[in-house]
């Protein structure tokens, strides 16, 4: 889709703060970054996690994630280059690759694996943790394959390209659209020099994420492989952001659910005793059932 119009911002938001990723394993030994982390879960609410993976050595990644658990949030993987096989214990199986979306909820519970189908060459992608609402914890499990074709993208002004995977972009609707949390989810091209601005509910919390050369919000320079959190401005209605290089970023924002969050690992729920049961009903095999 085409369009030159972009929004007038009344007054963009400013950077709160920058944060640059703690390295770190996981799995069987993937080599990532996380991004986001407990401690910033309260201020980037409803969102729990986000880990950068970008490697071409293979012994970063070749063991893959073997089978796991999950319960009480939802994992949103994008992949920008490589190949990814899910299995999971409702049945759902399917091949991510360059380009793709996975978009799982793992709500009541999912046993899950995500084991790469390369040898060799560049594994780059990111996974993004969002919450679910109390009353939604408990529900169904559900598994959707997003590919790039069914991604839908905006061509803009300036060279400017938009890939809206959740919520809205300039009037366009994202692949996934969710009730609670509302999550916006772009991925951003811009070339040096371009400015993108997009709307962003005033009570939502939002952050950026450079992939891709560096960009500059409200004259402070981002660089690539950080992420900006954007301050919570009450007279700002979206954000804007110039390219300084060639760049690339992840543009997040939701509606926070200022519900408690009691986590270990893998399971996410509201309080200790849930935290307990999710792992009794692992223990026992009833987690997925």
């Amino acid at each position: 889709m085409s369009a030159q119009t972009r929004p007038a911002l009344a007054r963009s938001r400013t950077i709160e703060r920058q944060v640059a990723g703690m390295p770190t394993s996981d799995g069987a030994g993937v080599r990532l970054t996380r991004v986001l982390t407990q401690p910033l879960q309260r201020r980037l609410d409803p969102y729990l996690m986000l880990d950068a993976f970008r490697t071409d050595r293979p012994e970063d990644y070749i063991a893959g994630f073997p089978p796991h658990p999950h319960r009480g949030f939802e994992t949103i993987t994008y992949m920008i280059a490589g190949r990814m096989r899910h299995r999971d214990s409702a049945g759902g199986e399917g091949l991510l690759e360059s380009g793709a979306v996975q978009w799982m909820t793992a709500a009541r519970g999912i046993i899950h694996s995500e084991m790469p189908e390369q040898e060799d060459g560049l594994m780059e992608g990111f996974q993004l943790w969002l919450n679910l609402p109390a009353h939604a914890k408990m529900q169904p499990a559900a598994y959707r394959d997003i590919p790039p074709a069914e991604i839908p993208s905006l061509d803009l002004a300036d060279g400017l390209r938009v890939r809206v995977i959740a919520g809205e972009s300039h009037g366009l609707a994202g692949a996934v659209q969710r009730p609670d949390t509302e999550p916006l989810l772009l991925d951003v091209h811009l070339p040096a020099g371009a400015t993108f601005a997009q709307s962003i509910a005033a009570d939502h919390n939002a952050f950026v994420y450079v992939y891709r050369g560096a960009v500059s919000i409200g004259g402070a320079a981002v660089p690539d492989a950080r992420m900006a959190i954007l301050a919570n401005d009450p007279g700002a209605d979206g954000v804007s952001l110039t390219a300084l290089d060639d760049a690339r970023v992840l543009l997040v924002a939701g509606r926070p659910l200022g519900e408690a969050i009691a986590q270990y690992g893998p399971f996410v729920m509201n309080t200790q005793v849930e935290l307990e049961q999710a792992l009794a009903d692992y223990r026992d095999g009833t987690l997925a059932g």
